[in-house]
């Protein structure tokens, strides 16, 4: 089997700030879209992110386990600016951290079962066995 997407879902009433979000300030383009869902693509990569619209969040304070991953050299600046966009269309979004060199945006009333997480690129450095 080849890898094709990963899919979260986002409250209805915060889908489209959320693809905004994507498209606008992270790079994606919107490949495919349904009523439901939305399947994006990061230029230069082959793997999907697809957005499938629900009723409602919830408050789940696991949350932070499931994420969407950047690398960056500034990753709580880069979080900040986005949550600060997000702030401008009114969804509350906060920054948190996992170490001094990973940390998290989220979005409670809009990313239901996921964080947007952005780390320091050196965490990523593993090597890969084949």
């Amino acid at each position: 089997m080849e890898f094709n997407h990963v899919a979260n879902r986002v409250a209805a009433g915060h889908f489209e700030t959320i693809v905004a979000l994507f498209k606008e300030r992270l790079g994606f383009t919107e490949l495919r879209r349904t009523e439901r869902a939305i399947w994006l693509r990061k230029a230069g990569f082959n793997i999907d992110l697809q957005f499938s619209r629900v009723a409602a969040s919830h408050d789940d304070p696991e949350r932070a386990r499931s994420q969407v991953s950047f690398l960056s050299l500034t990753p709580r600046d880069e979080l900040e600016t986005l949550a600060g966009w997000l702030a401008e269309r009114g969804v509350t979004a906060h920054v948190g951290a996992y170490s001094d060199r990973e940390f998290y945006l989220e979005a409670p009333d809009a990313l239901v079962d996921f964080v947007i997480e952005a780390m320091r690129p050196e965490l990523a450095d593993y090597p890969v066995k084949e």
